[in-house]
């Protein structure tokens, strides 16, 4: 009898152990499958950001070249404008003069008057040609560098006497890198543009220094300002391609503005 007892008072902690190991097991295969579930929905959603991200920056890249390419074809529409109205019209003028010259019975003032004008007609045309130039490169700019081609084109500007620029640079520009500093150029002809335009500003300052090593162009004007809230919403072309080739200079830009308190802009390159 005593033996019997002995017996079962052993197996039943032997069952409570099976039943301990077997909920344990449990447990733990549970915990591992929800690790497992946690980890793989995890994994998912840091890819689905992923390639969320990856599609706005493919987006962003996407408009950043539609909006080079609309600015060369604006360009483009322009030069093409320019050299019909103003070269190919007076060289037709300049091509039936020529024609009138071999005329027969002309009189001595009658070749003169068209000589002369010959000369003023080709004079104009040559000096239409070169403004067209200036404007795709201006010649300053490809002599000189950066620093001499902003100085002439705040004269530009201040030639016109409805605005006042002052222009002050720190920085050595690096000559052998024109083809980031022409990008600099255009940003600036185009907020200039912008605060005549647009901005009725009368007052433009422009500055080149070095912050944390990295060169900044600070642009502020005394315009009518905008909010710049909602900037981004009403981005047009010439903001569109400020943004293009800020972005191809690796830098960063910031816009600062309020409706009656002009613009400030720093942009980075």
């Amino acid at each position: 009898m005593l033996t019997v007892v002995s017996t079962s008072l052993i197996s039943i902690p032997e069952k409570e152990i099976v039943v301990i190991i077997l909920y344990t097991s449990l447990f733990l295969m549970l915990m591992a499958i929800a690790l497992v579930v946690f980890f793989y929905f995890s994994r998912k959603k840091i890819i689905e950001e992923e390639v969320e991200k990856k599609n706005l920056e493919i987006h962003y890249q996407k408009e950043q070249l539609l909006a080079v390419i609309l600015t060369q074809e604006e360009e483009r529409k322009r030069i093409a404008q320019d050299l019909h109205d103003d070269i190919s019209s007076k060289l037709n003028i300049v091509s039936l003069n020529s024609h009138l010259l071999s005329a027969p019975n002309l009189t001595e003032k009658e070749t003169l008057e068209i000589t002369e004008n010959i000369i003023n007609l080709t004079a104009k045309a040559l000096e239409n040609s070169r403004k067209i130039a200036h404007n795709l490169l201006p010649p300053v700019f490809e002599k000189f560098g950066l620093h001499a081609a902003v100085e002439e084109l705040c004269d530009e500007f201040e030639s016109c006497k409805v605005i006042k620029v002052s222009y002050k640079n720190e920085i050595e520009f690096d000559p052998l890198e024109m083809d980031r500093h022409l990008h600099v150029f255009r940003i600036l002809q185009e907020l200039m543009n912008n605060s005549l335009r647009h901005g009725k500003a009368n007052v433009i300052k422009i500055g080149f220094k070095s912050e944390n090593q990295m060169n900044v162009c600070h642009y502020e004007d005394n315009g009518v300002g905008f909010d710049a809230g909602k900037l981004e919403n009403q981005k047009g072309l010439g903001m569109k391609n400020i943004d293009s080739r800020v972005s191809f200079l690796n830098g960063t830009i910031k816009i600062d503005s309020q409706i009656g308190s002009g613009i400030a802009v720093m942009f980075t390159f």
